[in-house]
């Protein structure tokens, strides 16, 4: 398998894009790895404790067939890079890790590194007014094209009503950069966007030694750098996959 090394300065954490083959096709995946488990809490499964996280590009016709049964998917994929599936985390998504975007940042001991790739030019929607398509059957869907998946880090441990608080953070930089770029909605053009219908997100908590930080939202120094980093990552990587 061909790699690609991504320099990250956090401790303890290496990233890399993986070029290799699943089921017959070509896929990349940007993989980060810790020296010791870390806590994460995963839109897609929850609260883990895991050496790994990814995202990983998968084109369009093998998503229309992870789709139909994606626990399958989910269970055989990490094989494929030499990972138990118990210990990895990851996204899938229709955009090329070549197109990541990441940034870093950090305020006196605290730092986060955001990881983002992002598309929205087929299934843009605006969440509280657009109406759904799809409807889960036994966790079968129909696939759908573009999706905005982000990975945050941070040095410093949080308690788990931080990462979840994080995911809203996240979610609200999302959507500012989203309504920076002018991103409408694909189904209905005069509606501004606020994400697309199948994005995920992965915010893995540090390793310090200190009390878990309780709190992530916009008004403290953590919360800050999460929601700037993010808007930054996803403006970023919407240029790099949508042009």
């Amino acid at each position: 398998m061909k790699e690609k090394k991504i320099p990250i300065k956090l401790e303890d954490v290496e990233a890399k894009i993986v070029y290799h083959a699943y089921a017959g096709f070509d896929l990349n995946t940007l993989l980060v790895s810790f020296v010791e488990k870390r806590k994460v809490l995963s839109t897609l499964d929850g609260f883990r404790k895991v050496a790994f996280v990814a995202n990983t590009y998968t084109p369009l016709s093998l998503s229309e067939s992870t789709m139909k049964n994606y626990k399958a998917f989910q269970r055989k994929f990490p094989l494929t890079l030499g990972i138990k599936p118990s210990d990895i985390s990851f996204m899938s998504t229709g955009v090329n890790m070549d197109n990541s975007a990441i940034f870093e940042d950090s305020y006196r001991e605290f730092k986060v590194c955001c990881i983002a790739t992002a598309g929205a030019k087929d299934n843009a929607l605006r969440t509280g007014v657009d109406k759904a398509n799809y409807l889960e059957r036994d966790g079968k869907f129909i696939a759908a094209l573009g999706t905005i998946n982000l990975i945050l880090l941070t040095n410093v441990s949080l308690s788990d009503g931080a990462m979840a608080r994080a995911i809203i953070t996240a979610t609200e930089a999302k959507t500012a950069a989203l309504q920076d770029l002018n991103v409408r909605s694909t189904s209905a053009p005069q509606h501004q966007a606020t994400g697309t219908g199948t994005d995920n997100m992965i915010v893995v908590s540090g390793k310090s030694s200190a009390k878990p930080l309780q709190i992530t939202s916009g008004h403290v120094k953590i919360g800050e750098l999460i929601g700037f980093l993010t808007k930054k990552a996803v403006a970023e990587a919407l240029k790099k996959h949508d042009g």
